[in-house]
């Protein structure tokens, strides 16, 4: 597991081995006790559990640097 960014308490990962979720580009995403699995090209929850604020900048994020997260 690859810790890619980390901000206002929230820390992105991407796995590279994660049988949860065969061959969907996603990244997961924890604040605290909560986490969360996005999928980047459909920008959908695959595991839905960040207080809604979190999951806002999470999204925003990955609007941001969708082109890097893709090619990764």
């Amino acid at each position: 597991m690859t810790i890619i960014s980390m901000f206002y308490g929230i820390i992105i990962r991407i796995y590279t081995l994660d049988n949860k979720h065969h061959y969907i580009p996603h990244i997961h995403a924890k604040y605290a006790e909560f986490e969360a699995s996005i999928n980047i090209k459909k920008d959908e929850m695959l595991v839905e559990n960040l207080p809604k604020q979190q999951l806002r900048l999470v999204q925003a994020w990955i609007e941001l640097h969708k082109e890097e997260l893709l090619a990764n």
